[in-house]
């Protein structure tokens, strides 16, 4: 292995410098505004993400808590399907996402559909949701009753939504892209060695 090669492995198992506060879960409870925006900034250029807290109090506040704290910074776009959706929100340091893959959250109740450049938390379940978020690329409201409430809206970049990498396909074990037990239990040294096309977020920051 070059030297090169080992140092950016490095820098990819190493993460960003995540706020302290995100190794304390319970402690992040600030409530989001009424209306607010988050301006992403990723590897394929920018994107907008209005967030409405009417829409799914329990899910705004925790994207928002999320967000000003840096959790998705530097994280990977790593389940991206052609006409469905892109997948993010587990952090590239596994020291952060073992204290938050239990962090559930309640289900927020369904007011608006899963429609296209529509973000929602991922779920797997009644009441577990943590920190996992996707953006629909197409039609996705048989989700609707699922528990997968949208709390915003892409209103600003769909275009660079779009055009994130998609040569993976679905996760692992029903398809070839990464295997997101080995992303939580080994971060961005696991994507860098083996998933190196993926997009990602430089960094997600509240419009003031």
């Amino acid at each position: 292995m070059s030297r090169v090669l080992a140092f950016l492995l490095l820098l990819a198992g190493a993460g960003p410098a995540f706020a302290q506060g995100l190794m304390n879960p319970s402690a992040l409870k600030e409530q989001a505004p009424a209306v607010y925006r988050v301006d992403f900034d990723t590897s394929k250029g920018p994107f907008v993400i209005e967030v409405h807290r009417d829409w799914a109090p329990i899910g705004a506040d925790r994207f928002y808590n999320l967000v000003k704290n840096g959790f998705y910074d530097d994280a990977r776009f790593f389940r991206v399907i052609e006409g469905f959706m892109v997948q993010f929100g587990v952090t590239g340091d596994p020291k952060v996402s073992a204290v938050w893959k239990e962090a559930r959250m309640k289900d927020d109740p369904p007011r608006y559909s899963n429609k296209r450049s529509f973000v929602t938390f991922a779920t797997a379940g009644p009441n577990t949701r943590t920190t996992q978020v996707f953006i629909s690329y197409g039609d996705n409201s048989n989700l609707d009753s699922q528990g997968f409430t949208p709390f915003g809206q892409v209103i600003s970049g769909m275009k660079v939504v779009d055009s994130l990498y998609n040569g993976y396909g679905e996760g692992a074990p029903r398809g070839l892209g990464p295997d997101q037990t080995k992303l939580q239990t080994e971060g961005n040294a696991y994507l860098a060695s083996k998933f190196g096309n993926l997009d990602y977020i430089k960094k997600a920051t509240i419009e003031q």
